[in-house]
């Protein structure tokens, strides 16, 4: 049975490429009919930041990708790994030096294996490695000792985590070769590159999937975008739900060039799901549209009234064609003005109030006549119809003429037209 695991460090909160490691790890895992296991690795104590681990796990729950099992912590197994420690000493293969433990390397050796993210066979001379530390003064093992004796004792089969992990491989081999275990398959995938080319760092967008949850971005979404990070299924499919993901997902599909962060990309991706979602093409329909938007806008009294209001399906399906992310609702369906007119705007403005009613009357403005009738004066007094949108709504950009007529009315336009 394939096992796979995903093991972050509490040192920190992790940032998309690290949530990347962990879709493509249950991606696989649940594509093979196998199991995803989380494991923290927390033995470097110094390093660990308050809430990292919290942070973790609330990242996994959020986006569902779900693992099997309890949460593994290596901080509470230390005295396995010293166990495995006395055997390389007892063996010759370790020595003590400064109160530590270190493992000698073999100079006439040479440590290779084919990686499966691009089927290719990497080698490291055993004269280019140093010996290493496998466990500490204080008692803690290194990551080099606690990883392979975690992932055999896991009966891990496939190893995939970022390729800043290759030059550690050599130690991790040599370690499964001195204990007598089958290694696993490994998998090294490529860093994610900001637009510049540069590591991806957070002027490019290296933020938490909780960040992107706070600005307004759906699971579904950077779940999509993430997993095209470096993975192309073939044909030109790009949007994706997580079930489609896992049928078609194969670790020789995985990209060997480092993939482009692509901001613009995702923000488009997260508006086709929002438009999904809006459209109740989704399973759980207790996870619709207003739904979402109810609980990003939980602490905004003023949006959560808008959307308990019987208009707010509405408001909802003329917003969501126009919006990028969930913050863009408030922008769209806000009814304040963006800023006062000029001295040339309140003029054109009190020009189009008097031609409206000499047009549409004193009743309801219908949509085909109101149309009309605003094409006319944009046509006349040679007013473009961007400036005419300024003036009837108090914004630049936002929900369709129409659209605000059918939700607000006419009442709506005269307002903004005659006010300063």
């Amino acid at each position: 049975m394939v096992r796979v695991r995903f093991a972050p460090s509490p040192t920190g909160i992790p940032h998309i490429g690290n949530t990347r490691t962990a879709l493509f790890n249950y991606l696989f895992a649940k594509a093979n009919k196998g199991e995803f296991i989380l494991r923290i690795e927390d033995t470097d104590r110094k390093r660990i930041v308050k809430g990292a681990e919290e942070a973790i796990l609330e990242i996994l729950d959020w986006l569902s990708i779900n693992y099997d099992g309890k949460v593994l912590r290596q901080s509470k197994r230390l005295e396995i790994y010293k166990e495995y420690a006395k055997e390389l000493l007892n063996k010759k293969i370790a020595y003590e030096k400064e109160n530590a433990v270190w493992v000698k390397v073999p100079q006439d050796k040479i440590f290779s294996w084919i990686d499966l993210v691009g089927n290719k066979k990497i080698s490291f001379s055993g004269k280019d490695q140093e010996d290493f530390v496998i466990l500490k003064s204080d008692g803690f093992p290194t990551y080099h000792l606690a990883n392979v004796v975690d992932d055999h004792l896991m009966e891990i089969t496939h190893v995939i985590r970022g390729e800043e992990w290759i030059s550690s491989t050599p130690k991790h081999i040599h370690l499964y070769q001195s204990f007598g275990w089958e290694m696993p398959q490994f998998a090294h995938l490529s860093v994610i590159l900001g637009p510049d080319k540069a590591k991806l760092s957070k002027r490019h967008g290296a933020k938490s999937a909780l960040d992107y949850r706070n600005e307004g971005f759906l699971k579904e979404a950077l779940l999509n975008y993430m997993a095209l990070l470096g993975w192309n299924p073939g044909g030109d499919k790009e949007v994706m739900t997580m079930d489609e993901m896992i049928q078609l997902f194969k670790l020789k599909d995985i990209n060997t060039a480092n993939p482009i962060f692509d901001f613009p990309k995702l923000e488009w991706l997260n508006g086709v799901w929002i438009r999904t979602i809006a459209s109740d093409k989704i399973k759980n329909k207790k996870e619709n549209l207003k739904n979402r938007l109810l609980g990003f806008y939980k602490d905004d009294k003023e949006i959560t009234k808008i959307l308990n209001n019987f208009k707010s399906q509405s408001l909802i399906n003329a917003a969501s064609s126009r919006m990028k992310t969930l913050k863009d609702f408030k922008n769209l369906i806000s009814t304040d003005s963006a800023r006062k007119k000029t001295k040339e705007e309140k003029e054109i403005a009190n020009n189009l109030l008097k031609f409206l009613k000499e047009q549409l009357g004193s009743g309801d403005w219908e949509d085909e006549k109101f149309l009309a009738a605003l094409k006319n004066f944009s046509s006349e007094e040679n007013t473009p119809f961007k400036k005419i949108y300024f003036l009837l709504t108090g914004k630049e950009q936002g929900i369709g003429i129409l659209e605000l007529n059918q939700i607000y009315g006419k009442d709506f336009f005269i307002k903004n037209l005659s006010d300063e």
